[in-house]
């Protein structure tokens, strides 16, 4: 398992490539999306990566920039056209507590 940690300077451009790479390998199934921790898993469900993003999300232009990594890489795992899925809970109540 690879962890990465990313502070609210992380380049949109940037991490959006490196996560659609890593989701464009056959051995990767799943992304789940919750909050500030996206957890990347293979087909047996083990986790590949952590993605820790160390951020405020209280604060609006980090969560803007955390929607548009979103949105990218939900766009990438849908033009794959196969098995691999994803779960979206990035922003929720407890999360901006």
């Amino acid at each position: 398992m690879k962890e990465i940690f990313l502070d609210s300077d992380f380049d949109v451009d940037e991490t959006t490539a490196k996560i659609n790479a890593v989701m464009s390998k056959w051995s990767i199934q799943f992304l789940d999306i919750n909050g500030p921790t996206w957890i990347i898993f293979d087909y047996d469900m083990e986790i590949r990566y952590v993605l820790h993003f160390e951020v405020d999300f209280t604060d609006i232009e980090t969560r803007i920039k955390l929607e548009d990594l979103k949105l990218n890489v939900i766009h990438h795992i849908e033009s794959l056209k196969d098995e691999t899925n994803y779960r979206d809970n990035l922003v929720s109540a407890v999360f901006l507590q």
